[in-house]
């Protein structure tokens, strides 16, 4: 047993459940991490996207009685089905980015200082978000839940996820200040980038798994144990951060969130820079 192997799949566990649903990037902090451990090649790659649906199900968990009622009353509850609508419409624009530029851009920008950078940049957006919505009482008064969101706001806030294609920007970040932007409520734009996530990151889980399915002797053995101890650390992580994130978003911003972005990222420019960690290019 490779109980190295082991201890990164743990580590990279905990850190997907607990970047997934906050505004800072779990898809950078895999990339760093990674790194740093030297499980970056293409195996390791797949990983980081198998483990993001144990991320996926805490959610799920969470909000069960959510989706069981939506699921119960699709074909009787108007409401339901345009929930549904909704992941459905704010789902496609990134997903069909991914399908068509997926590859060049995970050539390009998928390395420590393209992440760093857009670390820095995603701060800048957040202060000026938290800055617009005080100074201007941004939230639409029309919208006090996920199910008040019109066919319209989800398109928007699609739209807005696309920016996180760049590794570094957060997909929950891009969404949540989106939507802040476009003039929902910080708790419910939270609450709805949860949602999105299942179809989004679960159509990625998929085409991960389907692309080692061609080739199963990539998750044998010893990576197929560390696929299981990820998942399961993904899935205990994020489910106590999406608690908690439930709870801060009703009183808190997410300007620390943008300080952490900006300190993290210049410290890995530093260190690239200065020579201190030999980082990929």
């Amino acid at each position: 047993m490779d109980l190295i192997l082991l201890g990164k799949a743990l580590i990279l566990g905990v850190v997907e459940g607990l970047t997934e649903f906050l505004p800072i990037s779990s898809t950078g902090h895999l990339i760093l991490v990674g790194d740093l451990l030297n499980f970056n090649d293409e195996r390791g790659k797949a990983f980081e996207v198998i483990i993001q649906f144990g991320a996926i199900l805490a959610v799920c968990w969470e909000f069960r009685q959510k989706l069981l009622k939506v699921a119960t009353s699709f074909t009787t509850s108007a409401l339901s089905r345009r929930f549904v609508a909704n992941l459905v419409i704010a789902s496609i624009p990134a997903m069909g980015l991914g399908f068509l530029f997926g590859k060049h851009i995970k050539a390009v920008l998928f390395s420590p200082i393209p992440v760093a950078s857009a670390f820095i940049v995603g701060a800048l957006v957040i202060f000026w978000a938290e800055k617009r919505q005080q100074s201007n009482s941004f939230a639409s008064a029309r919208i006090q839940t996920v199910d008040d969101l019109s066919h319209l706001d989800a398109l928007k806030v699609g739209l807005a996820q696309c920016a996180a294609l760049i590794p570094g920007t957060s997909r929950s970040g891009a969404t949540i200040i989106g939507g802040m932007l476009f003039g929902i409520p910080r708790a419910v734009a939270t609450e709805f980038s949860f949602f999105l996530a299942m179809p989004v990151i679960g159509g990625a889980t998929a085409y991960e798994l389907l692309k080692l399915w061609k080739n199963p002797v990539a998750i044998s053995g010893e990576f197929g144990l560390a696929i299981v101890v990820g998942f399961i650390a993904a899935f205990i992580s994020a489910f106590i951060c999406v608690r908690w994130l439930i709870h801060y978003v009703a009183h808190h911003n997410f300007v620390p969130f943008a300080w952490y972005r900006i300190i993290f990222g210049l410290l890995v420019l530093i260190s690239a820079y200065s020579g201190l960690v030999a980082w990929s290019h």
